[in-house]
């Protein structure tokens, strides 16, 4: 088993006022070459963005783009005539292919919008833009593993261009549970704490921290605390 662990404080910071980020690998300023990605997964952005804010129309291309809200309505336009707001609860998922502008606002009038913005090398390049988000009930990640994301368009969750699957759950203190890999010879698992303390295969982690395993089959799960874990399980090679 190999590990590799991103303590909270260590990740990237940006403050440009209205928007405050912080970068758990290398992103616009925040360069650091040990940080540049974990497998195909490239981009964890940990977002704020504060009321009637929010980023402008920007391009994408040729990346596979998840949104995950984590408090307040975040309201997204583009190209292709999507005009939808994502709110806790609900998963974004956008290929941008061949090429897509886009913008992101919080739509809210009073307070901040929090989400996750992730990125994920595709397996496959200049396919066709695409566009959706669907809305979980939460509940049914309560103390077991909720799947958010696989490659298929016919399983749970979105399904996104690379062999990744993503799960969310949330634990009582001192539950236990098992995540047993899709594809443990080629994939591995980055865990991102989102609330409490966790020991995952012996590892301690606290809010925000976010852990990689690889070269292993299953990892072990023991919530310290009332917890929240976001676990995305990609190919280690690009």
């Amino acid at each position: 088993m190999n590990t590799v662990l991103h303590k909270a404080d260590t990740r990237g910071n940006a403050d440009h006022g209205w928007l405050k980020s912080r970068h758990t690998f290398s992103f616009a300023n925040y360069h650091n070459p040990e940080r540049m990605n974990f497998g195909v997964l490239r981009v964890l952005n940990d977002d704020q963005v504060s009321e009637n804010q929010g980023f402008g129309t920007h391009p994408h291309r040729d990346m596979e783009i998840v949104s995950i809200p984590l408090e307040g309505d975040l309201k997204h336009k583009d190209n292709m005539g999507n005009e939808t707001v994502i709110k806790q609860g609900d998963i974004q998922v956008m290929s941008a292919g061949t090429g897509v502008m886009h913008s992101e606002y919080n739509n809210n009038p009073d307070k901040a919008v929090k989400f996750l913005q992730i990125w994920v090398i595709p397996n496959k390049q200049n396919v066709q833009p695409r566009y959706d988000q669907i809305t979980l009930d939460t509940e049914d990640r309560k103390n077991k593993l909720q799947q958010i994301l696989s490659p298929n368009a016919d399983d749970a969750g979105v399904w996104i261009h690379q062999n990744a699957w993503f799960n969310m759950t949330n634990l009582d203190q001192g539950k236990e549970i098992t995540y047993n890999f899709n594809d443990s010879e080629n994939n591995g698992v980055y865990a991102f704490v989102l609330k409490g303390d966790v020991t995952i295969n012996g590892q301690k982690l606290n809010l925000r921290d976010g852990f990689g395993v690889w070269d292993t089959d299953k990892l072990d799960i023991k919530a310290d605390s009332d917890t929240e874990i976001l676990l995305m399980e990609v190919p280690m090679s690009l």
